[in-house]
């Protein structure tokens, strides 16, 4: 072990718990200091550098450095720094030193090389995003709700995890996290823990229902870390196994499905993450090396423009305190600025050539192609025109044109601009120069998106989804409806079935406790009559009538003797 270098995800999570205690002016440098030093050991970690602990018979590797963790630990770093710049004005602390821990864990979990560490960095990542929610609980009423709902669906999801660890480290004696095959009781269970924080059936609802009640950057930390940090995992454990070609689709759909029927700007948008994952779980499952390149730049790709997408929607949240479409409209007259690059990040997205969706989503679709699937390549490609028409053009359209709202903010503070600017500027960076996003992938890769068969393919696909999303305005326009997702059970029925037994089972149950009580009674009655003070075993007998019966048993007792035969 290299004494200089430490694991970049403590940097972070040491930062996080330093901050409540330097001074404000201190405290805004050190908000960009600590996510700049965390870039730096990213990249000064070698394959040649260790960190190795011994924990009970087993030794933890919490500096294991792999192509894939670089590339997520990079965006992780990244996107906390840049997440803080656009948080310094109006977050509160403990919503930063939250974010800190929660972006240090989540790197963390890049950097792990066994299944032990995994879990603890997995479960602290839980532990600061819960308080990232919970944070805005003095604004939002509803957070404090969605923040218990959200850490219930973690813990669930560890527990299954710890379950499955444990039973892998029985059955194979290592704790070494490499990939595996989901044919046992073990790797099934440690998929399925991977697979809730990704958001993936039937727990897709908790991000819909968890990211759009924190503050306005509280809503872009999460955006970055949880899901992609699942991503990373199954990348990592499960590459190649072909149920999650299914269980991302149902994502990649589920998420369009949703995001049309919402009203919620951020809804919409947190919906859209699961749609995103979906595109990247199925790749995973595809398990090619150009489908993982793909579920990979898709992600660094990913965690960027959506953190641009809710910056914008954050701004507009924060200087309008309105969320729903329908209150919304003819914001671009006084924020130019947001409405800007909130379209930037729209056509990122929606995978416009010269941005970065363009030349990394399609690495997806070829791979299902190569890869002898058509049905998938072909349902990747409907659902790229989905994604246009919820977040490339819903969006922007319902939030920045369309009505005049009357609504004349002005734009948020000057660090939100400049993290919203600086976010735009690397969604056209990688779209231009996209060796930049090509050269760290874990693979080789010899692929050129600028051919003039895909450009035109996507210029058709798009035209024609906005030309469908305006021919059918009327029924795109939002309503004051409820969606119905299946948080619903846990959140309504699971709640209201607890709350009914509490008030109805004293009822039910009276007359099968007074049975039990009525039987017990009895039984004591009888036993009172036998054995209590006035039972016949109490009483007092003579001596001489005792000396009687003695000697007849005795007697009995002889003559059976001598009666038995020799």
């Amino acid at each position: 072990m290299n004494s200089l270098v430490i694991p970049p995800g403590l940097i972070l999570i040491l930062g996080g718990l330093l901050l409540p205690w330097l001074t404000p002016r201190l405290r805004s440098f050190a908000a960009i200091g600590f996510p700049l030093l965390t870039l730096m050991m990213v990249w000064l970690v070698t394959p040649e550098h260790s960190m190795k602990l011994a924990f009970l018979d087993y030794e933890l590797d919490i500096l294991h450095l792999t192509s894939e963790g670089r590339v997520f630990a990079t965006v992780f770093a990244m996107m906390a720094g840049i997440g803080a710049l656009y948080a310094l004005k109006h977050a509160r602390i403990l919503e930063l030193s939250a974010a800190f821990v929660y972006a240090g864990s989540a790197i963390g979990v890049t950097f792990c090389g066994d299944l032990i560490s995994f879990f603890v960095f997995w479960e602290i990542m839980a532990i600061g995003s819960t308080l990232v929610i919970w944070a805005n609980c003095h604004q939002n009423k509803r957070a404090y709700g969605a923040s218990m709902r959200y850490l219930l669906v973690h813990l669930l999801g560890g527990v299954i995890l710890m379950i499955g660890i444990a039973a892998h480290v029985a059955n194979t004696g290592s704790v070494e996290f490499t990939a595996m095959k989901a044919d046992n009781f073990a790797t099934i269970m440690i998929m399925i823990g991977f697979l809730i924080n990704a958001g993936a059936p039937p727990f897709s609802a908790w991000i819909a229902d968890a990211y759009p009640e924190a503050s306005p950057s509280g809503t872009v930390f999460l955006s970055a870390f949880t899901t992609k940090t699942a991503v990373f995992a199954l990348l990592m454990g499960f590459p190649g196994e072909s149920i999650l070609i299914y269980v991302g689709m149902y994502m990649v759909f589920y998420g369009i499905i949703y995001a049309l029927l919402e009203n919620d700007m951020r809804r919409i948008l947190a919906y859209s993450i699961v749609n995103q994952v979906g595109f990247m779980v199925v790749a995973i499952g595809i398990g090619s090396e150009l489908a993982l390149n793909g579920a990979t730049a898709h992600a660094f790709a990913h965690i960027i423009y959506k953190g641009l997408l809710l910056m914008s929607a954050g701004s507009v949240l924060l200087m309008t305190g309105k969320r729903k479409c329908t209150d919304l409209g003819g914001l671009f007259q006084s924020m130019p600025v947001t409405a800007i690059n909130g379209i930037i990040g729209a056509l990122a997205i929606s995978a416009v050539p010269l941005t970065s969706g363009f030349v990394t989503k399609s690495l997806e679709t070829s791979a299902a192609a190569e890869a002898g699937l058509p049905w998938v390549w072909f349902m990747l490609v409907a659902a790229s025109a989905g994604v246009f028409l919820h977040a490339g053009i819903k969006f922007p359209w319902f939030v920045f044109f369309q009505k005049d709202s009357g609504l004349r903010p002005p734009d948020p503070p000057w660090n939100m601009r400049l993290a919203m600017w600086i976010m735009s500027f690397l969604c056209i960076l990688i779209g231009i120069v996209p060796g930049i996003i090509y050269g760290i992938l874990p693979y080789t890769l010899d692929y050129k998106p600028y051919t003039v068969d895909h450009v035109v393919t996507q210029m058709q696909l798009l035209l024609f989804a906005g030309f469908a999303f305006f021919a059918l305005l009327a029924l795109m326009k939002r309503t004051l409806t409820i969606s119905l997702d299946l948080d619903w059970f846990y959140r309504k029925l699971m709640f209201g079935l607890i709350i009914w037994i509490k008030e109805n089972i004293p009822q039910l149950i009276a007359p099968v406790i007074t049975g039990f009580k009525n039987f017990g009674q009895r039984k004591f009655d009888r036993l009172v009559r036998v054995h209590g003070p006035q039972g016949i075993l109490a009483r007092t007998w003579p001596s001489a009538s005792m000396v009687l019966w003695v000697a007849v048993l005795l007697a009995v007792m002889m003559i059976l003797h001598y009666m038995r035969p020799d």
